[in-house]
């Protein structure tokens, strides 16, 4: 029996909903139509997946990220109760397509004939019932060596996606005519009038073996790369360390443009492209605009979150994060508040988030790197103040949970306890602090915080020194197999 497993995509790099979304917290981390974060509801979209299928059993998901979100993503695994079958870590950016064969490469090492439910991790369905009908539409095509995708039924003439024209047919599955470049609206308008094209989603189904022979064929550059970086991997915990300096050399390139635009009925390639018509309720949350069109809305359609007031104000999204917000006499806003920006535009207007970011990053601003609260893997900390010579943090550590053994050359730091029990190791010394109790880590020192309790240990922490970046950190042991920059 063929196994099908899911590989979800989980890079980016939060320029699009910014400021909810940073480098080091991108959109598919974060909780934006419910509960679930985007990751975890790709994910649960898999539920029940193996019972629609015929003669295919469904394997622990695969998960490619960026090895600055890895504990993020185990955590938020962890969490929702999902056992993955890896977690691969590319050490940069190269598109989609590398980040796919590094995938193939360890699919293909659990089972020969394997297949691949291929998703990217910021994607929103609604109607999972049709996903999963549309994923059972093209597995017989996938196991006989097609290469599959899927495309979303239009609901209107969108400028912003990739079009693929099918097949004149009335089949669910068809060939693929041709792949298309975001249109003009007077041509996408065309398209959908003609009922002849769909979507491009960024969704895929195949075999692992057809992935990398199509690669090796189209781009074998690609191919030979990462299968050079893949063989000096290295397991890391729940990790797939993929080696740096391989993996650098890899071309960068997406999966449409490496292999699918040179499967089209008009090409002779030796390989087969499908693709499979779906309408499911779809959204790659691209701009806050799209995650308005599927937030639920008040009687007057704004979409709101925190602590919000609005008078006389409609067809706006307003989200607080950290603060009140109010809002009087406008239509058709958006307004982001976190706790160290806000980001007010016309809702039509949201795709040029993107500038902003640009000039921030041109600026090099820490806004689009990071939230005042970072998540780390023992817990989290958030910057409270900071002038000249100090900085003050709330430091929160899980139960359980301990920070690396380290000495900073720059700064000394001290510690009061709020809430729960510190275990604290200073140099040759080792002592337990209660609430109300506080200590002092000289410049220098070797230290080291615990928690030794079934509770969050709270603690506010004052660093002062001549310099106080994160990078000021010499580490001696850690739990997490981090070096001295993360």
């Amino acid at each position: 029996m063929n196994t099908l497993y899911p590989v979800i995509l989980c890079g980016g790099s939060g320029t699009r909903l910014w400021p909810l979304s940073r480098e080091q917290y991108p959109k598919q981390l974060l909780s934006l139509v419910d509960d679930d974060t985007l990751l975890q509801s790709t994910v649960k979209r898999l539920q029940g997946l193996d019972e629609v299928l015929t003669d295919v059993q469904v394997g622990e998901p695969v998960i490619v990220t960026n090895e600055s979100h890895r504990f993020l993503v185990a955590e938020q695994l962890r969490k929702i109760g999902v056992k993955h079958g890896g977690i691969i870590l590319e050490p940069c950016a190269k598109n989609t397509a590398p980040a796919l064969s590094l995938a193939a490469l360890h699919i293909r090492a659990k089972q020969e004939n394997a297949l691949m439910l291929v998703m990217p991790a910021d994607h929103v369905i609604s109607n999972t019932d049709a996903f999963k009908a549309a994923v059972n539409a093209g597995i017989a095509a996938a196991k006989d060596g097609g290469l599959v995708t899927f495309g979303i039924v239009p609901s209107r003439a969108e400028t912003g996606f990739g079009y693929i024209k099918k097949a004149s047919d009335a089949s669910t599955l068809v060939q693929i005519e041709a792949f298309v470049e975001k249109p003009d609206a007077q041509t996408a308008q065309t398209y959908v009038n003609s009922g002849d094209y769909v979507w491009n989603s960024g969704m895929f189904l195949f075999s692992a073996d057809t992935w990398l022979a199509a690669v090796k064929k189209f781009k074998p550059d690609i191919s030979s790369a990462v299968d050079l970086a893949y063989a000096a991997k290295q397991q890391d915990m729940d990790f797939i360390r993929i080696d740096e300096n391989l993996f650098k050399n890899i071309p960068s390139d997406s999966i449409d443009y490496a292999v699918m635009e040179h499967v089209t009925a008009s090409a002779v390639s030796g390989f087969s492209g499908y693709v499979v018509s779906l309408d499911a309720g779809w959204s790659d949350v691209g701009s806050w605009d799209s995650l308005w069109d599927i937030s639920e809305k008040n009687a007057q359609g704004n979409v709101i979150k925190g602590d919000v007031f609005l008078e006389d104000t409609c067809d706006s999204m307003v989200i607080a994060d950290n603060r009140l917000v109010s809002v009087i006499g406008l239509s058709d806003i958006v307004v982001v508040e976190t706790a160290d920006a806000i980001m007010i535009a016309e809702k039509n207007a949201s795709q040029s988030v993107k500038k902003i970011v640009k000039q921030l990053a041109d600026k090099q601003r820490g806004e689009i790197v990071s939230h005042c609260k970072v998540m780390r893997p023992w817990g989290n900390y958030e910057s409270i103040d900071h002038g000249e010579r100090f900085q003050v943090k709330r430091i929160v550590v899980n139960p359980g949970a301990r920070l690396s053994l380290q000495m900073h050359h720059h700064r000394a730091e001290h510690w009061i306890v709020v809430t729960g029990t510190a275990k604290v190791t200073r140099g040759d010394d080792v002592s337990l602090l209660s609430e109300n109790e506080s200590t002092y880590i000289p410049l220098g020192v070797k230290h080291r915080l615990e928690n030794p309790g079934s509770i969050p240990l709270e603690i506010i922490e004052v660093q002062s020194g001549s310099y106080l970046g994160e990078d000021d950190i010499v580490r001696y042991q850690d739990e997490y197999g981090r070096d001295n920059q993360y």
